[in-house]
């Protein structure tokens, strides 16, 4: 069984992001201990709110240098929504630098008349990396939930591995290289697709347990 870590740093919703792994057939664990997160065959990065206090709280319990560590051994990795954002530099947000994992920066919506901003509710992922595992079983444009003002610009376009659009602007829905992969959309609260991909982050955790003892 796959034993999945949720770094706990005060901002959001972990339980629900831990119910939906275990349901996948996933044994997790709500920490901030630096050796769990390290004992763990993989972690994932939630979290709900604003840029500059989660990485204050990142800091604060000195989980930075832990999570560069973690995504550089290769260790499955998940990001979801805040954990995203925190991936990258900085956020137009905040005045905090962020965990650096990737190049880019994360902007606001603009205004547009008739348009919804905080970008709240259902929408359709159009996949840029169609053949990602995390994508398995899944339509081809699978509607999904966001709740999110700010989205992710990376330095590098090929990062991006789905978008959706609001309004008239394509923005970054999820991101994938090597073992990262984090989504800006709320899998936990997105009904069979959504737990589809928690099902298919287990799967490939499970496939890397196998590949490790051969």
């Amino acid at each position: 069984m796959a034993n999945i870590a949720v770094i706990d740093y005060d901002m959001g919703n972990l339980h629900s992001a831990c119910k939906g792994l275990e349901t996948a057939g996933a044994k997790t664990s709500v920490t901030d201990r630096a050796a769990d997160l390290r004992a763990a065959d993989a972690v994932v990065l939630p979290g709900v709110g604003s840029f500059d206090p989660a990485m204050q709280h990142l800091q604060e319990r000195g989980l930075v240098p832990i999570i560069q560590e973690i995504v550089a051994s290769g260790k499955p990795f998940l990001g979801i929504c805040l954990g995203l954002q925190i991936l990258f530099e900085r956020s137009d947000e905040g005045q905090e630098p962020g965990l650096g994992i990737f190049p880019g920066t994360i902007e606001r919506f603009r205004s547009e008349p008739n348009l919804t901003i905080p970008h709240m509710g259902w929408n359709q992922l159009d996949f840029t990396q169609p053949n990602l595992a995390l994508w398995n079983s899944l339509p081809a444009n699978p509607w999904v939930y966001f709740v999110h003002s700010y989205y992710v610009v990376p330095t590098d376009p090929t990062l991006t591995a789905a978008t959706a659009t609001h309004g008239s602007q394509t923005v970054t829905a999820a991101i994938a290289r090597d073992n990262v992969m984090a989504v800006q959309f709320h899998p936990e609260k997105s009904s069979d697709a959504g737990l589809q991909i928690l099902a298919n982050f287990v799967a490939m955790v499970q496939q890397q347990q196998l590949v490790g003892a051969v």
